[in-house]
């Protein structure tokens, strides 16, 4: 990995091999992430040394394997590569976050389809994708947000479960922040997503949860519909989400139950509890959706729980 010069407590890059400051970063205008949108990325929560001279053997971040392997897998399904290695990856990663200098980070991991002609690749080998890892401070979150919860808005836009790259975490992401800018503009912490079938996806940037009668039950995600003999399952436009992932198992290991089916704006609004998952935040209590209050219109015991469980993981 090259060197070039890197400034401490700066955001730190890492292009394609080597360690370079931010404003030495440059990717080929040619890149088909630049040219088609052509790429995957992952966000990850991590904590350093937060300091120099520090090793990348102190730094943590949360959950990594999964992370890589849900990057490998969405690569090969849609012919990105059959050729990431995630054991690398993850020692790039681990090591932005060391130069970093950062005691709390947020590390984004964004791989394309390099300087690449999609019509002439098969997707498996003999070309090299982009690969580019950069840490930024960890967002910081008002502690109200978690205390007594935000409200969400209905968002317009529809996900397409027929769209083969639904369900994963692909660079199209504009139609979902266009979504999230509207919420702002309303006051509101995130936007509901719906499929073209008016099941609900999740958040523009997360997942859903509703708790009823102390279980939970979150939308079907891509990779665990399921098909009745002779009949072909309807494919998932959710994202199978490492946070969501997580809270699943926390809330096995407390005794609380998660069904996954088909959810409509009913289960919504009739639940007792709604939260919203992702790896920045962790567990996000939803108490309103547009003008309708959730349970009581308070953050609920187990959406409580559950976030002071994930707090906990995450020290």
């Amino acid at each position: 990995m090259g060197g070039a010069s890197l400034r401490w407590g700066m955001t730190s890059v890492f292009l394609n091999g080597e360690l370079l400051d931010r404003d030495d970063a440059r990717v080929s205008a040619f890149d088909a992430g630049l040219q088609h949108g052509v790429g995957l990325f992952e966000t990850m929560d991590a904590t350093g040394p937060g300091g120099e001279g520090a090793d990348a053997g102190a730094v943590s971040v949360r959950r990594i394997d999964e992370h890589l392997d849900r990057l490998s897998a969405s690569a090969a399904e849609l012919g990105l590569s059959e050729d990431v290695r995630t054991g690398p990856l993850a020692d790039a990663v681990r090591l932005v976050v060391a130069k970093s200098g950062l005691t709390r980070a947020r590390v984004r991991l964004t791989l394309t389809g390099g300087d690449l002609n999609l019509l002439q690749s098969t997707g498996r080998s003999g070309h090299t994708p982009t690969v580019l890892i950069q840490a930024q401070p960890a967002t910081p979150y008002p502690d109200e947000m978690f205390e007594r919860g935000v409200g969400v808005t209905i968002g317009d836009a529809r996900a397409n479960p027929l769209d083969p790259t639904s369900g994963h975490k692909t660079l199209n992401y504009w139609w979902r922040l266009r979504e999230l800018q509207r919420a702002a503009a309303k006051g509101a912490g995130e936007a509901i997503v719906f499929q073209v079938t008016n099941h609900v996806c999740g958040g523009c940037v997360s997942n859903l949860f509703a708790v009823k009668d102390g279980t939970l039950v979150t939308p079907i995600a891509r990779g665990e519909e399921s098909s009745e003999e002779g009949k072909v399952a309807m494919p998932s436009p959710v994202l199978p989400g490492i946070t969501r992932a997580e809270i699943i198992e926390s809330a096995s290991a407390r005794g609380i139950g998660c069904g996954r089916r088909m959810l409509s704006i009913d289960d919504v609004l009739d639940a007792d509890e709604v939260f919203l998952t992702n790896s920045s935040w962790g567990v996000l209590p939803v108490v309103r959706v547009e003008a309708e209050a959730i349970g009581g219109g308070s953050v609920g015991e187990v959406t409580r729980s559950l976030r002071e469980a994930w707090v906990d993981g995450a020290s």
